[in-house]
């Protein structure tokens, strides 16, 4: 089985586009053991519900929390919702994107590359046609033209990892209080082949969360279809 990364096209065949943020997101930190002030875009949960989280206020806009404490007790109030595995990391998002669209859109749209948007039709289509892993939660973005998309949001498994050899070998653990990694994707990923999933054709990888996956069946059913507005890098593996 082969695997490419899923990455927003250079010349896009429609003119759609959105501008809009999430209904809640954990708070950014400092941590008090390695001291970085930080947070994540990445590991967005688009059909975590958190409206019935006494806290749920609190997360509505993007802030810093000055006392790491209560940030934790925050995350656990949060995990109750949260999917199994989830990394749950400062400023974590949560719900769907709320704003507006504009233009024509594509079946699919990747306007940054840990996002992935699809046509209701699509997601439909491509469940129909067998991928297993495409978990949708519906946008809430506004157009003003007539005749408007529905468009969903796809929420990513975290599955697989790259393999050490891509990585730095003097590389430093993430930190085991808040769990930032300061290694960057390197140029050349290389994934890990014993842990990529059997039962998930689109996934993000469990360690670089903005990186988006796909299986060879994925890349073929899309293109199979003619489903543009992405392109698919092929993945080495060891």
């Amino acid at each position: 089985m082969r695997f490419y990364r899923l990455k927003d096209v250079k010349t896009p065949r429609y003119s759609g586009e959105y501008s809009a943020v999430r209904k809640w997101r954990l708070p950014g930190v400092t941590c008090p053991m390695c001291h970085a002030t930080w947070g994540v875009d990445s590991d967005s949960w688009p059909c975590v519900d958190l409206a019935a989280l006494p806290e749920a206020k609190e997360l509505e806009e993007a802030r810093l929390e000055p006392d790491y404490s209560k940030f934790e007790r925050l995350r656990e109030r949060v995990r109750l919702f949260a999917p199994e595995g989830a990394l749950l990391r400062p400023g974590t998002p949560f719900g769907p994107l709320v704003g507006k669209a504009w233009g024509q859109f594509g079946e699919l749209l990747m306007q940054n590359p840990w996002t992935l948007l699809m046509r209701r039709e699509a997601l439909e289509r491509l469940r129909a046609e067998g991928l297993r892993g495409l978990q949708g939660g519906p946008t809430e973005l506004r157009f003003r033209q007539k005749n408007a998309p529905e468009l969903m949001e796809l929420q990513l498994a975290l599955h697989g990892r790259l393999h050490p050899d891509c990585l730095p070998p003097e590389r430093q653990p993430p930190c085991v209080r808040c769990g930032r990694d300061a290694v960057r994707l390197p140029e050349v990923p290389i994934l890990d082949a014993a842990s990529l999933p059997a039962d998930t054709d689109v996934f993000r990888l469990s360690d670089f969360t903005n990186v988006i996956v796909g299986s060879e069946r994925f890349v073929e059913t899309v293109h199979r279809l003619g489903y543009g507005e992405a392109d698919f890098l092929e993945l080495p593996l060891r």
